[in-house]
C-alpha cells in the first residue's frame, strides 16, 4: 500500500495530524443583514399602510379653542418650528374688535377638518364683560354708600350718611365719655381663613378687626365678622423704609409713584370689600411719613366718609396732622401687644395698655391674630370691666379722642 508524503514524514510512534474541518453556516453575514433589512422595511411599510395618521408622524401639539363661546373644541396641528425666525402658518392672528375670522383646524388623529369662528363678540366679549362686572355687594351694606369705580364698588358719602358713622359698631358712648376706655385692633386678617375665623369667633364684639385686601375672598370673611357685630377697618399696604426687600404686597402705595397712580391703587384696595368704617396703614413707615404722598390719600379717604387709623409703627407719621386738616376721625395705636408673642409678654403689654387708659382716658392696642394673642386678649377682656375700664370699638375711641 502506498503512503502519502505526510505519512512518511510523520515521526514514529505519533498519530497522524488531523485536518481541521470548517464550520459551514446556512447564511453568510451579508445574507443575514439583507434578511434583517427586509424585515425592517416590511414592518415600516405595514405601519405606514395601517396607521391612520394623515400627517405621517409629524410632531403634534394640542390647543383648546372656544367655538363662539360654546364648549371647548380640542384640535391638533403641526408643532411650530423652534426657530424664532419662523412662525406657524396655522396660528390665527388675534381678531380686531368686532372682526370675525374663520380658522380651519385639522384633527391629527382622524384627519377631519372643521371651521372655527373666532372674535366678533363671542367668548372674548363675554369673558371681558364678566371681568368688568363688579363683585356682589356684601350683606348689610347700604347701596347709597357705594360708588362704582373701574375695579368695583368703593365707599361714598350720601347726604349726611358716611361709612364711618353707618358701619361703626354699637357702643354705649355716654358711658364711654365718663370712664377710661380701651380699644383693641386685630390686624392682618383676611389672609389665612383659620386665624381670621378664630379672631372673629373668639374675641368680644367690641374688638375691632382690620383686614388686608389680600386673600382668596377677604370680602366673605369681612361679612362674617360684621355678622358677629365686629366693626371692620381696611388696611392699605404702604411703602416701608426697606422696600422692596420688605414688600407689603401687590398694589402697594409708593412714594415714587405719582398721586394719580397711588389713587388708582387705593381704589383697587377700596373695592376689595365693603362695610368698613375706615382705613389703616399696613406697614408703610416711609409712606405715612412722606407728606406729598400721604396728603392725597387722607383727602380721598375723608371725601369718602372714612376714618383713618395709624397703627403707631412710624414715629415720623404725619397722618394725625393730615387728618386734622380734613376734620376726619382719627386714631393712633399706643401699644403693640404681641411684639414678643409669649403669654407673659402679652400680659405685660396689656397691663401697660390698662395703665395708659387710666392716665389719659383712652388707650388703643394693636395685635395680630396669633393663637396666643387671641387667647390672652380674650382672657384679659373678661375682667376688664371689673377693674373700671370699658372695652370699646375703635370708632368709639376715635370719637372720644376728637371730642376731648
Amino acid at each position: 500500500m502506498t503512503e502519502t508524503a505526510d505519512d512518511l514524514s510523520a515521526p514514529l510512534g505519533q498519530d497522524k495530524p488531523r485536518r481541521k474541518r470548517r464550520l459551514r453556516l446556512p447564511f453568510t453575514a451579508m445574507q443575514l443583514l439583507a434578511v434583517l433589512l427586509g424585515l425592517f422595511l416590511l414592518t415600516f411599510a405595514g405601519f405606514a399602510i395601517f396607521n391612520k395618521d394623515p400627517l405621517g408622524g409629524e410632531p403634534m401639539t394640542r390647543i383648546a379653542i372656544r367655538d363662539n363661546g360654546a364648549d371647548k373644541a380640542t384640535a391638533e396641528k403641526p408643532a411650530a418650528p423652534q426657530d424664532s425666525k419662523h412662525e406657524s402658518k396655522e396660528a390665527p392672528k388675534q381678531a380686531a374688535p368686532g372682526e370675525q375670522k374663520t380658522v380651519t383646524m385639522i384633527d391629527g388623529s382622524t384627519g377631519a377638518r372643521h371651521d372655527v369662528v373666532i372674535g366678533g363678540g363671542g367668548a372674548e366679549k363675554s369673558e371681558a364683560a364678566a371681568a368688568s362686572a363688579p363683585p356682589p355687594v356684601m350683606a348689610g351694606i347700604d347701596p347709597k354708600l357705594l360708588e362704582k369705580s373701574r375695579y368695583g364698588m368703593i365707599p361714598a358719602v350720601s347726604g349726611d350718611l358716611k361709612p364711618f358713622n353707618v358701619y361703626a359698631a354699637d357702643a354705649d358712648r355716654a358711658k364711654a365719655a365718663k370712664m377710661p376706655v380701651v380699644a383693641i385692633v386685630i390686624g392682618g386678617l383676611g389672609v389665612g381663613a383659620a386665624k381670621t375665623l378664630d379672631a372673629i369667633m373668639k374675641l368680644p364684639a367690641a374688638v375691632t378687626l382690620a383686614f388686608t385686601p389680600y386673600g382668596a375672598d377677604p370680602g366673605k370673611l369681612a361679612e362674617r365678622a360684621r355678622a358677629q357685630r365686629h366693626e371692620i377697618f381696611l388696611q392699605i399696604p404702604m411703602e416701608p423704609y426697606d422696600f422692596p426687600d420688605n414688600d407689603p404686597g401687590p398694589q402697594t402705595l409708593l412714594t415714587s409713584l405719582s398721586a394719580d397712580q397711588n389713587m388708582d391703587r387705593l381704589h383697587w384696595h377700596l373695592s376689595r370689600m365693603q362695610g368698613y368704617a375706615g382705613i389703616a396703614n399696613f406697614m408703610g413707615a416711609r409712606f405715612i411719613a412722606t407728606e406729598p404722598a400721604m396728603q392725597p390719600i387722607i383727602r380721598e379717604a375723608a371725601k369718602r366718609g372714612l376714618g383713618f387709623f395709624d397703627d403707631g409703627s412710624s414715629p415720623r407719621s404725619i397722618a394725625s396732622q393730615a387728618a386734622a386738616s380734613q376734620a376726619m376721625p382719627f386714631g393712633r395705636g399706643d401699644i403693640a401687644i404681641d411684639v414678643v408673642p409669649t403669654p407673659a409678654e402679652i400680659d405685660r403689654a396689656l397691663n401697660k395698655l390698662e395703665s395708659a387708659a387710666r392716665e389719659r382716658g383712652i388707650a388703643v392696642g394693636t395685635a395680630s391674630a396669633l393663637p396666643v394673642s387671641i387667647d390672652r386678649i380674650g382672657a384679659w377682656t373678661k375682667t376688664l370691666g371689673d377693674r373700671g375700664i370699658l372695652l370699646v370699638p375703635l370708632t368709639t375711641a376715635m370719637l372720644k379722642s376728637k371730642s376731648s
